[in-house]
C-alpha cells in the first residue's frame, strides 16, 4: 500500500492506495466527499415574456447578450453568446420575431435548455 496526499481545489486529502495483487482492500482515509458547482437555471428577468423560446443548446455561462428588448430578428440571428469549455457558442433565434424578453445577463451560468430569451 502508498500513502498519498492529493490536492483537489484546494482541499487537501491523504489517501492510501492498494497496489495490484494485494488481497485486501484499502479504504481511502479522511476523504471527504467534493461536490461539484452546480448550475443554477436562468431565472427570468423581464416582465413581458413572449410565446417564441430561445433556449441554450448547452450548459455554459452567458458571455454577451447580442440583442436588445424590442430589436428585429430573422430566424438564425444570435440573440444571446454563451461561453461553454473556452469556446463561444452563438444561441440563435429559431424564427422570426421581436425580442420580447431577454431573461439573463452577462456572467450568469446557465444549464442546457434553459430560456435565454423570448420572442413574439
Amino acid at each position: 500500500m502508498k500513502n498519498y496526499t492529493i490536492t483537489v481545489n484546494g482541499n487537501v486529502y491523504d489517501v492510501t492506495v492498494e497496489e495490484n495483487g494485494s488481497s485486501a482492500p484499502a479504504a481511502p482515509r479522511a476523504a471527504a466527499p467534493v461536490k461539484a458547482p452546480v448550475a443554477k437555471p436562468a431565472a427570468p428577468k423581464a416582465a413581458a415574456a413572449g410565446s417564441i423560446e430561445v433556449k441554450a443548446g448547452a450548459a455554459g455561462k452567458v458571455f454577451k447578450i447580442e440583442k436588445n428588448v424590442g430589436a428585429q430578428v430573422k430566424r438564425g440571428d444570435a440573440v444571446v453568446i454563451i461561453e461553454a469549455m473556452k469556446m463561444e457558442i452563438p444561441v440563435v433565434a429559431p424564427e422570426d420575431g421581436t425580442v420580447a424578453s431577454i431573461n439573463v445577463t452577462v456572467g450568469d451560468a446557465i444549464e442546457a435548455g434553459a430560456v435565454l430569451a423570448t420572442l413574439n
